[in-house]
This record gives C-alpha cells, sequence and structure tokens, in this order.
C-alpha cells in the first residue's frame, strides 16, 4: 500500500468514525421570558433536544454562568432518534433589571459544546402594605439594595432616595464607607428611633467621574459605628456615564471625529489549551476633532486589553490588541464580544465580536 492510499484509508476511517458519532440538535437555543416580576418568583424554561446521531448522546455537564440560574438535564444515554430536555431555572430575587445568562452543554456529540441562552427584564418586587420595607439589614429595613441611576449624561448630577426603617428596639445613627469621590451620601435624619421612617439620599457627580459607560459602586453601611464589611450591609449604586451629544454646535457637528473599524469581527484561528495568543482591532478616525476612546468594557476574563491612544487625532490610526488565554477553557468554539464607547456622536457604541475554537 503507497502512501497516498494509506492517507485516504485513514480519511475514511475518520469520516467513518464521525458518521458514528452522536448528534445533539435543539430546534431552540435562545428563550427570551420577556418581562417578568420579581414579586413572582423563580421561573423555568424546557430546552428539548433529540439525537440525531448513529450511537447513544451522553450530556457529561451543564453548566451555567451565573448562581442564580440552575439547569438540570437527561442523565441517561439518550438513544438515536430519541429526545431528551435539559431545563433551566432562573432566580430573579435581589436582580431586578435586564438579564442574559448563557447555559453551556458539554457531551460527547461532533458538536461537543453547545450553548443555550435565557434573556428577560425583571420589574423589581413593589413593597406591599404589610411588608413595605423587605429588606432586612441589620437593625434597618429598606425598600431595595440596589439603586439605578440609568442614563448621566457627563457633567451632571442625579440623586436617588430609599426609604428605610429603623425596626431595632434601640436608636440607630447611620453613616456609609467604601465611597468614591464623586459619591455623597446621607440619611436624614442620621439618628433615627425604633419605628421611625428615614431616608438615605445618594448624590451621583459625574463630573468628578473619571469613567465613561457603565459603573458600578458598592457602598457599606455602618449602624452605631459598628463596620461589616459584608454582602448583608452593601448597597450597589449602578448607572451609565454617556455624552451628551445634544449639547453640541453646527461646528462641532460638522467636525465631530468619524469612528472607522475596518473589520469588527476578528477570527483568532484553532489554538490549543493552555497556550495564548495575539489579536487586534484597527480604530482609524475620519473625522477632524480627536477621537476619543471614553471606555472599554470587557467582561471575558480570558481576554485581557491592551490599548494604546486613547485619544486618537483627525486622519490617524490607533490599535485595540487583545491577548487571549485559554488556560482555564475547555475544548469547543468560542465568540466574546467587548464594547468601546466614542465621542463619535454616531457611533458612540460599538461592538467589537472574537472568534475562535479551543482544541486539545
Amino acid at each position: 500500500m503507497n502512501k497516498y492510499s494509506i492517507i485516504l484509508f485513514c480519511v475514511l476511517v475518520s469520516m467513518f468514525a464521525s458518521a458514528q458519532k452522536s448528534v445533539i440538535y435543539f430546534e431552540v437555543k435562545e428563550h427570551d421570558f420577556g418581562k417578568i416580576n420579581e414579586a413572582d418568583g423563580k421561573i423555568t424554561y424546557v430546552f428539548d433536544f433529540e439525537n440525531k446521531g448513529m450511537s447513544p448522546l451522553v450530556i457529561s455537564q451543564v453548566q451555567a454562568s451565573c448562581g442564580c440560574t440552575t439547569p438540570t438535564w437527561t442523565k441517561a444515554p439518550v438513544e438515536p432518534g430519541k429526545k431528551g430536555s435539559i431545563t433551566v431555572t432562573y432566580n430573579p430575587a435581589g436582580r431586578p433589571g435586564i438579564f442574559n445568562k448563557s447555559i453551556t452543554v458539554k457531551n460527547n456529540s461532533a458538536d461537543e459544546q453547545v450553548v443555550l441562552f435565557i434573556k428577560g427584564d425583571v420589574k423589581a418586587k413593589q413593597p406591599t402594605e404589610n411588608d413595605p420595607y423587605p429588606v432586612k439589614m441589620g437593625g434597618i429595613s429598606l425598600k431595595a439594595k440596589v439603586v439605578q441611576l440609568n442614563n448621566v449624561n457627563k457633567g451632571d448630577k442625579q440623586t436617588r432616595t430609599l426609604d428605610f426603617q429603623n425596626t431595632s428596639k434601640v436608636p440607630i445613627k447611620l453613616a456609609f464607607d467604601n465611597m468614591a469621590p464623586y459619591l455623597t451620601v446621607t440619611a436624614i435624619p442620621e439618628i433615627i428611633n425604633p419605628g421611625e421612617e428615614g431616608k438615605i439620599n445618594l448624590t451621583f457627580n459625574s463630573k468628578n467621574c473619571a469613567q465613561w459607560g457603565l459603573i458600578s459602586d458598592d457602598i457599606f453601611v455602618i449602624q452605631n459605628g459598628k463596620k461589616i464589611y459584608s454582602e448583608e450591609f452593601k448597597l450597589l449604586l449602578a448607572g451609565n456615564v454617556i455624552e451628551d451629544f445634544g449639547k453640541m454646535t453646527l461646528d462641532q457637528k460638522r467636525k465631530a471625529p468619524i469612528l472607522e473599524i475596518p473589520a469588527r469581527t476578528l477570527q483568532l484561528g484553532d489554538i490549543k489549551i493552555g497556550t495564548k495568543r495575539i489579536g487586534k482591532f484597527t480604530i482609524n478616525n475620519k473625522g477632524q476633532s480627536p477621537l476619543e476612546i471614553r471606555s472599554i468594557i470587557n467582561s471575558n476574563k480570558e481576554l485581557t486589553v491592551r490599548h494604546g491612544k486613547m485619544s486618537i487625532a483627525g486622519g490617524k490610526s490607533a490599535h485595540i490588541v487583545l491577548e487571549l488565554n485559554t488556560k482555564n477553557l475547555t475544548d469547543g468554539e468560542y465568540k466574546k464580544s467587548i464594547t468601546i464607547q466614542t465621542n463619535d456622536p454616531d457611533n458612540s457604541y460599538v461592538i467589537l465580536v472574537l472568534n475562535w475554537t479551543v482544541k486539545k
């Protein structure tokens, strides 16, 4: 047998082995719960799948991206032509707002890793007459622990008020710790007697905030001088610092920066587990005024973002360099994204996508 025959034989064997594998098929890979109420409790969706292959299908692991999402699945081998299911339960308690969660399904099919998605928008639980302050925090009770600022134009202030009540049997003096220089938090009254109600005023001054885009600050509530830095005594303030393009003059609009990215999707190719790879996006400014990269939002632990100039003169270019580390990844296909915020009125937020495949 010559070498070409051997190669052909190996290819045929490989093709035959692949044909004999199980094939996992989901008709639906994403479910939108839409608007839901926090007060209604946990919600569940069932993803059905079918084995369209030639051998038994085994689900070895199903992993959610968040502890708030719990999956259960068909544990027994699924024979060819038969069906199984993955049940996903999301707990909205204490998580008002939009959510988007992934569920990774690891199995022995030709597609060894499948990613499912659930999303929705949680409406915060409203206080009832029987329990107007449902959140317990030491000697006080509050209406909520999360304070949403929504969008804040750079240079503006926003204030939110959080109602609370002293549910203890002694007077309580409130103070606050771990505050950024752009936050002011006060309690009215500063000392509150048992059974009385009060207000916590939180003011965000974006002028003193160097950050752009999403902000998230933890504020710890100190009661009678006792400092406890735990989840129970923590408030979360969240918002989004944006550019106010409505204040631009006609001349400023004419000279505005113009963002151009030749390729918004980057293919990193096949990568061996445990190795690293570098990729980059080119950023061009086709306008006259400097293009400012306000922020780069990256929630991917395996990706490190390196950037050069955050200010790009008219007619110039710069690069956003990303380093991928596959040390903690499993084999399979990956699709991740980062978001950049700029001062281009027509491209203030741009999503960049990276694709790669990890192999053993």
